[in-house]
């Protein structure tokens, strides 16, 4: 078992979960049958679950180190508590969705360690059937937006996916690494004040990379570790809800990085989209959203 009773922490995994009594055991188990004790911690941080999931830590896994927020603050701001508390020189991100099926740490350390100009690293992630899933983007914004949704088109063919795959078969600096597996240098992480808490979930992640870039270190794709990922396990839970906030922060995330006309383009889109769709479905998520962008 991973304890936190150690004089030496090298890295501390932090957990944000939320109702995740059916994905978390499996992560939990993975992470302790993998990743020695010696000088790691597990941290998780609970957004007010309302499932048995907390009391299913606490029977099983008694050192680890569980905070409990007192309602769901969302990713960042979860992770946020977490990273106060941790005493690893690096932080692991991990979402609650993913199973190890290897001490990924050696290889991801020393790859850190040795490339100094290097901020963030990405793992590859898997499906649980072992296909390759995308963990990687364009930076945000018009045309690396056009340019991530015509790789996810180009991907549903499987001869495309295979390319893609072989084509980062080697580390590579890329623009943006996605929150469910997140190697970062625990300075760094503080430095820049951690996840920005008005995004409640969605592009705070890019938003994190942008802001690591913005001080000169690299972001890293190393497809030398793999883990599962359950793709979207959370945002199953309130598809509409989800909707509203992924458009949320995408305007926020334009408010925050991207120039004006950028801004204007987007929401020259998206209000043009969502007049349609409300026309077509009366679907409640798409007024909420129109109500966004005239606010």
């Amino acid at each position: 078992m991973i304890t936190n009773n150690q004089s030496t922490i090298l890295v501390s995994i932090i957990l944000v979960n939320y109702n995740g009594a059916d994905v978390l055991p499996d992560c939990l188990y993975s992470i302790e049958k993998f990743i020695p004790k010696d000088d790691c911690e597990v941290i998780l941080v609970d957004n007010n679950s309302q499932d048995n999931s907390l009391d299913f830590v606490s029977q099983n896994f008694p050192d680890i180190t569980i905070i409990k927020l007192q309602k769901n603050c969302g990713f960042g701001a979860g992770n946020n508590a977490g990273a106060k508390v941790a005493r690893g020189k690096f932080l692991f991100l991990l979402n609650t969705d993913t199973v190890l099926t290897s001490n990924i740490f050696p290889p991801i350390i020393d790859l850190i360690e040795n490339s100094l100009n290097v901020g963030i690293i990405g793992t590859k992630l898997l499906f649980p059937d072992k296909s390759f899933q995308i963990s990687f983007a364009y930076k945000v914004g018009i045309k690396g937006e056009y340019k991530t949704s015509r790789l996810y088109k180009s991907i549903q063919e499987k001869s495309q996916l295979i390319r893609l795959e072989t084509n980062f078969q080697e580390n590579k600096e890329v623009d943006f690494v996605t929150g469910a597996a997140f190697f970062i240098r625990t300075d760094l992480f503080k430095s820049l004040g951690g996840f920005d808490e008005k995004f409640f979930m969605y592009f705070e992640d890019s938003d994190l990379c942008q802001r690591v870039q913005n001080q000169g270190y690299k972001i890293l794709y190393t497809p030398n570790v793999s883990l599962i990922h359950i793709r979207g396990h959370s945002m199953k839970k309130n598809t509409n809800a989800m909707a509203v906030e992924y458009r949320r922060s995408q305007l926020y995330f334009y408010q925050k990085h991207r120039p004006l006309w950028e801004r204007l383009v987007l929401k020259f889109y998206l209000f043009i989209k969502f007049v349609y769709e409300f026309a077509k479905t009366r679907n409640s998520y798409s007024l909420e959203i129109l109500k966004l962008l005239i606010t």
